[in-house]
C-alpha cells in the first residue's frame, strides 16, 4: 500500500463533490429577487462553492494531509467528507449525503480504472483543480463577498503546489502503479449502478465498469498488433502481426504536468457541465431517480469557522474503528 495515496484520494473526491453539489445548486437556483428567505440564489451557489473550497485547501489541513500516510478507513473519510459538505450555509440530509458520496466514489474509482497510464492519476487529479479554480473566478457584483477567501487562497497556492511537486514529482512508474493499486483496492468493493454511466454503456447492469477496446493507447507506447522478435545482439530478426480485436490509436500527445496547460486526458472534467441527471441504484431494479436535495442552514457558521473544521475532522477521523 503506498503511503502517498491520500492526498490525491482526497483532492479528487473533492472535485467531485464541488461539480455535483454545483449542479444540484444550479437546478435549485432561484433568481435573486424572487427567492424566499428559505430558497438558493446564484449568490448563495457562489458562496457555498467558495467556502468549501477554502476550507478543502487550509494550509494546516494541507500540512497533514501531504504527510505519508496511509489511506483513512472507508468510514473514516465519508466521516470527514461529511464535515466539508456542511462547512459553509448548505445543509444535507443523511439520505443527500449518502447520493453524495456514493456518486462522487463512483465517479472517482471509473476514472481511476481508465487511467491509460498510472502517472495519469496526476492529469486526473490536476482536470479537478482545474475546474476547482474556475469555480472561483466570480463576477464584479458578488466579488467583494469573496476578497477574503482569494486572499486565503492566494496564500496557500504556493504552498499547495510545492507539496504537490515534492511528493509526486520524482516517482517512478512503479510507484504510481502502487498508488493506482492502493486507490483501486480502497475502491474494489463499490459496485453502485450510476443511471448517467449506465446511459453511456460505461457500466453493466451489475455495477462493473466497462474496460474499452479502443481509442488512444497510452503515451509512449505503440498501438498493439506486432511482435518483434531480435537475435542475442539485439537486432531486430522477425516481425508477426496479430489481431488484437480492439480500435486503437496512437495517444496524440501527452498530457501537460504543469501548472496550466492542455491536460489531453479528459478524466476528471465536469460530466455534469450538461443537465444530465444525477442517478444512482444499489438494488438488483434498474437504476432509480435519486434527488440530492440541499437547504439553507438556519443559522450559518461564524467566518472564521471553516478554517479549523476539515483538521478538527481529521482528527477525529484518525480516532475512528476501520
Amino acid at each position: 500500500m503506498s503511503v502517498r495515496t491520500l492526498p490525491l484520494l482526497f483532492l479528487n473526491l473533492g472535485g467531485e463533490m464541488l461539480y455535483i453539489l454545483d449542479q444540484r445548486l444550479r437546478a435549485q437556483n432561484i433568481p435573486g429577487d424572487k427567492a424566499r428567505k428559505d430558497e438558493w440564489t446564484e449568490v448563495d451557489r457562489k458562496r457555498v462553492l467558495h467556502d468549501i473550497i477554502s476550507t478543502m485547501f487550509n494550509r494546516k489541513f494541507m500540512e497533514e494531509l501531504f504527510k505519508p500516510q496511509e489511506l483513512y478507513s472507508k468510514k473514516a473519510l465519508r466521516t470527514v467528507y461529511d464535515r466539508l459538505a456542511h462547512a459553509s450555509i448548505m445543509r444535507l440530509n443523511q439520505a443527500s449525503m449518502d447520493k453524495l458520496y456514493d456518486l462522487m466514489t463512483m465517479a472517482f474509482k471509473h476514472q481511476v480504472l481508465l487511467c491509460p497510464r498510472p502517472k495519469d492519476v496526476l492529469l486526473v487529479t490536476f482536470n479537478h483543480l482545474d475546474a476547482i479554480k474556475g469555480f472561483i473566478q466570480d463576477s464584479p457584483a458578488i466579488l467583494h463577498q469573496v476578497e477574503e477567501i482569494f486572499r486565503q487562497l492566494t496564500e496557500v497556492k504556493c504552498f499547495f503546489l510545492l507539496c504537490l511537486w515534492q511528493t509526486y514529482g520524482g516517482l517512478s512508474a512503479g510507484e504510481f502503479q502502487l498508488i493506482r493499486q492502493t486507490l483501486l483496492t480502497f475502491f474494489q468493493d463499490l459496485h453502485i449502478r450510476v443511471s448517467l454511466f449506465l446511459k453511456d454503456k460505461v457500466q453493466n447492469s451489475n455495477g462493473r465498469f466497462v474496460l474499452p477496446v479502443s481509442g488512444p493507447v497510452p503515451w509512449g507506447t505503440e498501438v498493439p498488433g506486432l511482435i518483434r522478435m531480435f537475435d542475442s545482439k539485439g537486432k531486430e530478426v522477425k516481425k508477426v502481426e496479430f489481431k488484437h480485436g480492439g480500435n486503437y490509436v496512437t495517444a496524440p500527445k501527452e498530457g501537460s504536468f504543469e501548472l496550466y496547460g492542455d491536460r489531453v486526458l479528459k478524466l476528471g472534467t465536469n460530466i455534469y457541465n450538461e443537465c444530465r441527471a444525477l442517478t444512482f441504484s444499489k438494488g438488483p431494479q434498474d437504476a432509480q431517480t435519486s434527488v440530492i436535495y440541499i437547504t439553507l442552514r438556519e443559522e450559518p457558521f461564524p467566518p472564521n469557522f471553516t478554517g479549523i473544521f476539515l483538521w478538527e475532522a481529521m482528527k477525529s477521523a484518525w480516532l475512528l474503528p476501520t
